[in-house]
């Protein structure tokens, strides 16, 4: 397989039809490398449209995904982000090129053991992986500027708006399948939320959090 090639391709025909137009996240995808994070009895599908099963019942996200939520996050070099559901650490990788510092947290031991790894031998060091339970625990080092959910909940959970900064914004995948919301909700003061849901998508869900009851009375 012509690597480049494949990577070319991805962004090409998967993630810029997708509406990824940002110059900095394109040319972001061109050179983390993607094939790196991708378990090694899956390589040969790094830049395939579709999630990539990373063990412990959980995934990669589809490359077009990443990507239009990392251009919605629109990370500053200042900012502080908080992602939860690391992963094998292909999203941590390209939020922290683009931030000052990232905390990314892993429910399960060994896939963060082996995002550490990666994002170690990707040269990067402003990002630490964390085992916790992101539906639970609360940093101390918030209040967070991004909050980024890699894999999608029911709902939003206030425990999460409330580490976010004034000003700040956190990006979830919310909703039941079929139809599931790319939402975006801004802090906008002390008190006030905005929210959009720019577009459509599904993907897996992340451990632990809560789900409403589907009752209706």
């Amino acid at each position: 397989m012509n690597i480049e090639q494949a990577r070319f391709n991805m962004i090409e025909q998967q993630i810029r039809p997708w509406n990824v137009l940002d110059a900095e996240v394109l040319h972001l995808l061109s050179v983390v490398k993607r094939e790196d994070f991708v378990p090694l009895a899956h390589k040969a599908l790094a830049f395939v449209d579709m999630e990539i099963p990373l063990g412990h019942g959980q995934c990669m996200l589809a490359p077009r995904v990443e990507a239009r939520l990392l251009q919605d996050a629109a990370v500053q070099k200042h900012e502080k982000v908080l992602e939860i559901g690391t992963g094998s650490g292909y999203m941590a990788a390209l939020l922290a090129h683009r931030a000052q510092r990232v905390i990314t947290l892993e429910i399960n031991p060994e896939l963060a053991q082996q995002a550490r790894g990666n994002l170690q031998k990707a040269g990067i060091h402003n990002a630490e992986v964390r085992q916790a339970d992101g539906a639970k625990e609360v940093m101390p080092e918030g209040p967070f500027d991004v909050i980024l959910l890699s894999g999608s909940v029911a709902e939003v959970p206030s425990s999460l708006l409330t580490q976010l900064k004034v000003g700040g914004r956190l990006l979830a995948i919310v909703g039941d399948e079929p139809t599931m919301r790319a939402t975006i909700v801004s802090r906008t003061s002390e008190t006030e939320f905005k929210t959009s849901q720019p577009w459509d998508t599904v993907a897996p869900r992340l451990q632990n959090f809560p789900t409403p009851s589907q009752f209706q009375f």
